[in-house]
């Protein structure tokens, strides 16, 4: 029920408010201002989510909990599309998203109402270090080869 009233209250805020700064600004400033900020949030978006990637990966290599930069990320996206998507308020909300306190308080509202039971990382094991011993050798699978005729009694190395 709550995505139904979104998807009925958002277009009719940004409806009113259309008609408001276009009474305001006219309709070509009011255009451009739509315009310029789906280009500047595309900018801001682009150099925010960068540094988003590079906290998520600096953390799974360190084997920190991702959690808090994967929420950023998100955010992130969000902003994006909805500063591309036309509108005063979507752009409103959109850059709201991109200032980093406001993403911290919206993330810490998030988590007091989420339980994190524990954090596991998926990827594969860690390498063992060899300490050099390591046989290298060449090998014949006999199954797969004609049959020959032993010369002689069984060594006890192969099947007879």
């Amino acid at each position: 029920m709550w995505l139904f009233l979104l998807f009925v209250t958002i277009p009719i805020i940004e409806i009113a408010l259309f008609i408001q700064v276009g009474g305001w600004l006219g309709l070509w400033p009011t255009l451009g201002i739509v315009i310029l900020t789906a280009i500047m949030g595309t900018w801001l978006v682009r150099a925010q989510g960068l540094q988003a990637m590079s906290n998520i990966k600096s953390n799974l290599n360190d084997l920190r909990d991702p959690t808090e930069s994967l929420a950023h990320g998100a955010m992130i996206l969000a902003s994006g599309l909805l500063l591309l998507t036309p509108g005063f308020f979507t752009d409103a909300v959109g850059f709201a998203l991109l200032v980093p306190p406001i993403r911290l308080a919206l993330f810490h509202a998030i988590r007091s109402r989420v339980k994190v039971q524990s954090f596991v990382n998926a990827g594969p094991p860690p390498r063992q270090s060899s300490d050099g011993d390591v046989i290298d050798g060449d090998f014949v699978d006999l199954d797969d080869g004609p049959t020959h005729a032993p010369k002689g009694p069984p060594s006890g190395w192969t099947r007879h």
